[in-house]
């Protein structure tokens, strides 16, 4: 059952996801910053106020989300769906032959499976870190859960496969037809510019289980 609390949890997650508080999230699309404060959700008569689809539809747009993620953060607050299995594997051996197709979907036998909740992209996989080369941003034992569907933005988390095989977690600082400029996440390893020919795929990442 779709509940308004649903709905209202779901956009404060999408902002919290991305770094915003609900005022942020309302200005970076266009909003008025008072759209989703709490003191709207509810008339003076304490009636439910809903928020419209021209407001969703442009904080999608704002952040890059799919609306399956956002599906997705409505059936994990209103318990639509308790979990899905997701393909784990360790995060270095993600470079190695066989893990991923074409496309850059999970596929092979040498996976695992973790459960979580809330994704609804069929393609969805989690990448375990190990050793702290990534540090202070993964850990050891971190579970990162990449979304193939997800929209990739600037300032975003991103697992990035090249053509030659080499997979890294980086974030996203810009992409245009000839580069893509990215940002480790530990500042004792360099940024890396890359052409776009030589980029087989980004994936975002949607979610750290620590």
């Amino acid at each position: 059952m779709l509940t308004h609390a649903d709905i209202w949890l779901a956009i404060d997650t999408l902002a919290r996801e991305h770094g915003l508080s609900p005022s942020g999230l309302a200005r970076r699309a266009g909003l008025d910053p008072t759209t989703f404060n709490k003191s709207k959700r509810m008339t003076r008569e304490g009636k439910a106020r809903w928020p419209s689809t021209e407001s969703i539809s442009k904080i999608l747009q704002a952040t890059g989300a799919g609306v399956d993620e956002f599906v997705g953060y409505i059936l994990a607050e209103g318990g639509g769906r308790i979990s899905q299995r997701l393909p784990v594997i360790g995060y270095a051996q993600a470079g190695g032959e066989g893990y991923f197709d074409d496309a850059g979907y999970p596929t092979g036998s040498g996976w695992d499976e973790v459960e979580f909740p809330g994704v609804t992209d069929v393609n969805a996989y989690a990448l375990e870190v190990s050793g702290e080369s990534m540090v202070p941003v993964y850990r050891d034992g971190d579970l990162l859960i990449v979304s193939p569907a997800a929209g990739v933005r600037r300032g975003d988390r991103v697992v990035v496969k090249t053509v030659d095989g080499e997979v890294m977690a980086k974030e996203l600082q810009r992409q245009s037809a000839l580069k893509v400029e990215l940002v480790s996440v530990n500042i004792s390893h360099a940024d890396c510019t890359l052409r776009t020919e030589d980029v087989a795929w980004i994936h975002r990442v949607i979610w750290v289980s620590q």
